[in-house]
């Protein structure tokens, strides 16, 4: 997700709500994902995901009369931002969750905004400061101590589940860099869009296979529920929440708000998938959340990129 240009240095508390609700939904439904793998397969999953946020994204695809015609670069860069951004990420994501705990999934995804700092580096050719390596020196430190946890209890996840989270993370990251490219030419919900058109196009193929062979009658009411909610809160209203916050906050300072991801991910890995929190994972958590704010933290005169 993109700043405005145009962000005040004006702040109230309406904007600060809506970059914390943002990223709190994140964190909300990259836990419940943990309950939708037990239901669906993962690329039906996906699929359905997709699809539902296309139905009801229908009015963001048309070009408004301010936008100016994609060229083909940009063309290239929408479908690289769904294939790593909406595609991979969901599979990583969904398939890693699956594997692993929400617990441990929160620690891992904590590491997003010290990975788009990196990408921005290598690819943008944006400086690096000492404070943001320190801070993905501790989401990196963060992630090693939840994969050393065993699978009794308090269960870190398999080592692959959580390898599938960390390329989750790149994904998404990567996705926050092309989109910088993007939001200059594009509005931010037809980008949405468009991307998440992209996502159902390269994932159909493999959602119709699943289908076919899946029982849709099993589904509990609950089930479909919890999808819309997904699919919704994934695609839609994180958007609409974050760019609702931006246009009064300034990126740097918004950046601090991803502190929310893994604390909500953590909650809803604890107080309703009843999962038990470690010392090692408050630890861990203590780690990722602290390489957030150092990743994220505002500096002076500092415009860095908010996830």
């Amino acid at each position: 997700m993109q700043s405005s240009p145009h962000a005040s240095h004006h702040a109230p508390w309406l904007s600060y709500l809506s970059l914390a609700s943002a990223m709190a939904l994140v964190g909300t439904y990259v836990g419940f994902s943990k309950l939708l793998v037990v239901v669906f397969p993962v690329f039906l999953l996906a699929w359905l995901r997709f699809g539902i946020a296309a139905v009801a994204m229908l009015s963001w695809v048309k070009r408004s009369a301010a936008e100016s015609p994609m060229s083909p670069h940009d063309r290239w860069l929408l479908f690289l931002e769904s294939f790593l951004g909406n595609f991979l990420f969901s599979i990583c994501m969904l398939f890693g969750v699956a594997m692993t705990s929400a617990l441990a999934a929160g620690v891992i995804m904590a590491a997003i905004p010290g990975v788009v700092a990196l990408l921005s580096t290598i690819f943008l050719k944006e400086r690096i400061s000492t404070r943001v390596a320190l801070g993905i020196a501790c989401a990196v430190g963060g992630i090693a101590l939840v994969s050393l946890v065993k699978h009794e209890g308090a269960a870190g996840g398999s080592l692959v589940g959580n390898l599938l989270l960390v390329g989750a993370v790149f994904c998404e990251a990567s996705y926050v860099v092309i989109g910088k490219r993007l939001t200059g030419n594009l509005s931010a919900k037809r980008i949405s869009a468009l991307v998440n058109l992209w996502g159902l196009a390269l994932v159909t193929p493999f959602g119709l296979w699943q289908a076919l062979h899946f029982d849709f009658s099993t589904v509990h009411a609950s089930s479909w529920v919890l999808l819309l909610f997904y699919s919704l809160a994934a695609s839609m209203f994180t958007v609409w929440l974050w760019m609702t916050g931006l246009r009064h906050v300034p990126a740097s300072s918004a950046g601090v708000f991803t502190v929310m991801l893994p604390v909500s991910a953590a909650t809803v890995g604890v107080l309703l998938l009843g999962e038990q929190f470690s010392a090692v994972q408050a630890a861990a958590y203590g780690l990722a959340l602290a390489g957030v704010v150092l990743a994220t933290w505002p500096g002076r005169g500092n415009g860095s990129a908010a996830v």
